[in-house]
């Protein structure tokens, strides 16, 4: 079975076509690619048919669950179609199971392309409170597509991370589980993040996790509607206007590869 590796901001996933899964169990498969000891390793799978304005797919986290929508990982995808694409200005739509998302390629820089990714419009954006590891805090929750809570206040250390993060992963106020960001306001323009992501845990970047995160903080902490959020991985520049939030970052397709295990 052949594969492409891509990432953004090292959030990692793994492009297999449709035609070469028929009739796998998906979520194993997707558990046995994504383990970073005995398989390629990524952070997600996604499986994806090219169309004649760019593509459709489907994602499955490391842990084998299904996803709606990852922006970097509409992004890489848009990085393999258009790899061997010259033109500038290339626009793209990814059919996902959170809707259309649709990209526009900006620039290339070598492997890296750039690209302007419309995402949506948040909904059902609440502060409410909430208890988690024996702790009171504030969250605001909304729907961008996936689940997400994002936990305003200064960056925790790492303990409290993977604690706050696994808690609140899991918590009885998300049916379906959540993406989870710690998001701090550094200033009107800049936003600082740690990403704890559904069905996988730590990852170095998320990009409907940083557009939630410019949504919350935009929302009830003071930043501007468009400004610059920075994950472990790096800075992506979130806009949340009227019609869209739109995701400016890059992505990279790192190499093609034959998975050789038999079932």
């Amino acid at each position: 079975m052949r594969f492409t590796k891509a990432h953004a901001y090292g959030n990692d996933f793994l492009y297999v076509q449709q035609r070469d899964v028929e009739g796998r169990p998906l979520d194993r498969l997707a558990r046995e690619l994504c383990n970073r000891h005995t398989g390629i390793g990524a952070d997600g799978l996604i499986v994806y048919e090219a169309t004649g304005a760019g593509a459709t797919m489907s994602l499955f986290n490391a842990d084998g669950s299904r996803s709606e929508v990852s922006g970097n990982g509409v992004r890489g995808l848009g990085a393999l179609l258009l790899r061997d694409e010259g033109r500038a200005n290339v626009e793209l739509t990814i059919q996902t199971e959170a809707g259309p998302k649709r990209l526009t390629r900006t620039g290339q820089s070598g492997s890296r392309q750039t690209f302007r990714a419309q995402m949506g419009i948040p909904r059902d954006v609440r502060q409410v409170p909430i208890t988690a590891a024996n702790e009171t805090f504030q969250i605001v929750a909304m729907d961008f597509g996936n689940p997400q809570a994002v936990v305003l206040g200064v960056l925790p250390d790492r303990e409290r991370f993977e604690r706050l993060g696994a808690a609140l992963e899991r918590h009885e106020m998300f049916p379906e589980r959540t993406n989870v960001e710690f998001a701090e306001v550094e200033s009107r323009e800049a936003v600082r993040i740690l990403i704890w992501e559904r069905g996988v845990g730590p990852t170095q970047s998320s990009g409907t996790g940083s557009c939630a995160s410019l949504i919350a903080a935009s929302a009830f902490g003071g930043t501007a509607r468009d400004a610059q959020v920075t994950a472990p991985g790096g800075t992506q520049r979130v806009e949340w206007r009227d019609d869209s939030v739109y995701l400016t970052g890059w992505a990279e397709v790192l190499f093609d590869g034959t998975w050789l295990k038999s079932d």
